[in-house]
């Protein structure tokens, strides 16, 4: 098969369109697209950005994308790996030696006496305070005009503060050119392979949770009104957003993948 470069190459000279024409059709810049057609992928940000402007320069030019793809796939993409650092390891047959347990001191005794008896003191105070006759209840607190006091009303208000959301409304904010590919919990590609600039937003979609998965850490999640920032990382990053939690990262498994 001849290579991934010569194939777009040869497409668009037939076709006689020049690199400005296909850098306003497809949005992506014109030195990425010689990027391509020179086979200089260390030019590209990075693996994902490379399969995205890949397809898209093909299914310009009329070329079959899916089998460029995967023609990119078997010759350059390697599988990542994560180095994951051992939790608190130590030199191989070596014991940890225990930390010793603090004891405690006769100071220590002191303040906890003090406390209880603190304490103590505090419930023999309230007790009785509602033992007082009618006549002296103090006096209801006057209701601010306009808006009628109503606890019932007050009391589900509070009741539904405590509960956490059933549904995550996200928006996706780019502080540089990022690859976005974002999951919701039905499976649907809700932002399919999109390139913000930095600066761009997107609109706001909710779900019961999401799927994430950015072409770099150029990223901010605001998440029912909160803001989260990706981690820095030079390779792609996933994140699980579920409502009333903070962002969880995935494993490079897990991410979702919207080329297929």
């Amino acid at each position: 098969m001849p290579e991934i470069g010569e194939t777009l190459r040869e497409a668009r000279m037939r076709r006689r369109i020049d690199m400005a024409e296909v850098e306003t059709a497809t949005k992506i810049r014109a030195k990425y697209l010689r990027a391509l057609e020179n086979e200089e992928w260390d030019l590209l940000p990075g693996p994902t950005f490379v399969k995205t402007f890949l397809r898209t320069y093909a299914e310009y030019l009329g070329l079959d994308a899916r089998l460029l793809v995967e023609e990119y796939r078997q010759r350059y993409e390697r599988p990542s790996s994560v180095d994951l650092a051992p939790f608190a390891a130590g030199a191989p047959g070596q014991r940890r030696r225990r930390r010793p347990r603090p004891v405690f001191g006769p100071v220590a005794v002191v303040i906890v006496g003090v406390l209880l008896l603190v304490g103590a003191l505090y419930l023999l105070g309230t007790w009785g305070q509602d033992d007082r006759p009618a006549d002296e209840e103090p006096a209801a607190r006057e209701p601010v005009q306009g808006t009628p006091e109503s606890p019932d009303h007050d009391d589900r208000n509070r009741e539904a503060e405590r509960k956490p959301p059933k549904r995550a409304r996200v928006r996706i904010e780019a502080t540089g050119d990022v690859y976005v590919c974002l999951v919701d919990a039905r499976g649907r590609q809700v932002i399919d392979e999109e390139i913000l600039a930095a600066g761009d937003r997107s609109r706001t979609f909710r779900s019961k949770s999401f799927r994430s998965n950015f072409g770099s850490s150029a990223v901010r999640m605001r998440v029912n009104g909160k803001v989260y920032r990706a981690a820095t990382s030079s390779n792609p990053i996933g994140y699980r957003i579920r409502p009333g939690r903070r962002p969880q990262r995935l494993e490079d498994s897990a991410r979702p993948d919207c080329s297929s």
